[in-house]
């Protein structure tokens, strides 16, 4: 089984072939897209790789995609790539959690941790995850908080911190909490779980699809009320 991955979800992007031979993943290709150019380089970027392994878009059995949480704009173009590409080829497609990513990254491989993400406006995403074998990652919550308010979040739900963020993992430190600092999820870890994911059969309509933001847009945020 090939598999495209698409992750548009934060500042920079990535994208990503791999194939699935015998329970064994293999990263085919890889691409980085820059930030705020994503709808641009990432149909051209997809073709590029294919080209580069000699396959067509026909020889794409599934389609992987982060959903969220992350960036508004960022999200919304690979999703809507997502979407296309699996009506197009009606091909499987799952979507991927960023903090679900970020929490399989950990060690150990098993167990109750929350992984946390830059959100900007100095607030944190926050994901209370369980991890079980075979990389079936539970989410038990996701929250938004302001990072004063970190520490306190992270002592009442009692599991240690994950993050990739220099600055998230000296404030856990400073609130006497225990953190593990690891690399951003790589295209490689994305397609493991992507892959994981379709083996248990979970899967999404390109209809039902949609990103998992947690904060509201700017739209709804400032928006004045009807009257």
């Amino acid at each position: 089984m090939i598999l495209f991955i698409i992750d548009t979800s934060g500042k920079n992007g990535s994208l990503g072939l791999a194939k699935n031979e015998g329970g064994e993943v293999r990263l085919l290709a890889s691409e980085s897209l820059a930030g705020g150019q994503y709808s641009a380089e990432l149909i051209p970027k997809f073709a590029a790789m294919l080209d580069q392994c000699s396959l067509t878009k026909k020889n794409v059995d599934a389609i992987a995609v982060v959903a969220g949480p992350g960036s508004f704009t960022g999200l919304r173009v690979g999703l809507a790539a997502a979407k296309g590409l699996a009506e197009i080829l009606q091909k499987p497609l799952t979507a991927l959690s960023a903090l679900e990513a970020l929490a399989a990254t950990s060690q150990p491989t098993t167990g109750s941790v929350v992984a946390a993400l830059d959100a900007g406006r100095s607030e944190v995403f926050l994901g209370h995850c369980e991890l079980h074998p075979k990389l079936e990652i539970r989410t038990i919550s996701e929250s938004l908080v302001k990072q004063a308010e970190m520490g306190e979040r992270l002592r009442e739900i009692g599991a240690p911190l994950v993050t990739a963020d220099e600055k998230i993992a000296a404030l856990a430190q400073s609130a006497n909490i225990l953190v593990e600092r690891v690399d951003p999820p790589s295209v490689g870890v994305l397609s493991a779980i992507a892959f994981a994911q379709l083996e248990r059969g979970v899967t999404v309509r390109p209809d039902d699809l949609d990103a998992n933001y947690i904060r509201r847009t700017d739209a709804e945020l400032f928006s004045a009320p009807f009257l």
